[in-house]
């Protein structure tokens, strides 16, 4: 049986209260008609900036608690209500603003809950697609065992290239020395290395191996084999790099967005009590 995803929980309960909170939502903007014009300090302004608050505290509230949660089932619908209520917040928080916006901790409130959300996509993404990404890159393997047979490899290339001219040696010494997993952020993100030691020796043995002579060829080819599952397995080990960098810069960007917003709520909420 086909495992349900949280976007699917219980025939798509939240969906469908997200999309009836935001239609009502929608409903009311249309038949409401202040004096003043739509604002945040209508009636309904008030109204759906207390559902949008309420909704905030909500989606907080399970980020601190979601690892208190027993059973996979409560914690799945918990973040399916995360999800479906973040979203509806685009409707409600918008039409709350009376899309009146300008320089001023309001619309930094507004500004920086698109950018929670935002991010929370990113982060569905994330939790959608990179475990699946994850396994059909390993299968059974982990990153440190991809390590020790990269590491095997680079000395079974050693051994082969000893007995081949000084230049591939050279290019084989260079490929062990210079081919680095992880390396500094661009590459972590985008799982490459510029001009890859490891594939620039496997294209320039390819052409060397055309003027060896004798027993030569044969090493030549024993040692390209090599280099090329060096290859394979460098790409997914840089692979599996890359999809926790990804997911590293979305847990790294998500809290402090999500602290930034309850900040800036709060400053929203006390300006609006006191000052409005």
């Amino acid at each position: 049986m086909q495992r349900l995803t949280i976007l699917e929980y219980k025939h798509y309960r939240y969906l469908k209260a997200s999309l009836l909170l935001a239609g009502l939502a929608i409903v009311a903007y249309v038949f409401h008609h202040p004096a003043v014009g739509a604002n945040g300090g209508t009636w309904l302004g008030y109204t759906l900036g207390i559902i949008s608050a309420a909704i905030v505290g909500l989606m907080l509230w399970f980020g601190i608690r979601k690892r208190q949660y027993r059973g996979a089932g409560v914690l799945q619908g918990w973040l399916s209500a995360h999800v479906y209520l973040g979203t509806s917040l685009i409707v409600i928080a918008t039409l709350h603003t009376g899309f009146q916006f300008g320089w001023n901790v309001h619309t930094l409130t507004y500004f920086l809950m698109m950018s929670v959300i935002a991010n929370g996509f990113y982060g569905l993404y994330a939790y959608m697609r990179f475990p699946r990404m994850v396994t059909e890159n390993l299968g059974e393997d982990n990153l440190d065992t991809l390590l020790l047979k990269i590491a095997d490899l680079d000395e079974l290339a050693r051994l082969s290239a000893l007995q081949l001219p000084d230049e591939i040696n050279y290019i084989v010494h260079k490929a062990r020395q210079e081919t680095r997993i992880g390396g500094n952020i661009i590459e972590q993100l985008s799982g490459r290395q510029k001009n890859c030691p490891t594939s620039v020796a496997v294209r320039n043995l390819r052409e060397l191996g055309k003027n060896l002579k004798g027993t030569q060829p044969k090493l030549h080819r024993e040692l390209y084999s090599i280099m090329l599952r060096k290859e394979t397995l460098v790409a997914r080990a840089r692979q599996d790099v890359m999809i926790k960098a990804r997911l590293g810069v979305w847990l790294f960007l998500h809290v402090p967005l999500s602290i930034a917003l309850v900040m800036a709520l709060v400053a929203h909420i006390v300006s609006i009590l006191f000052y409005w």
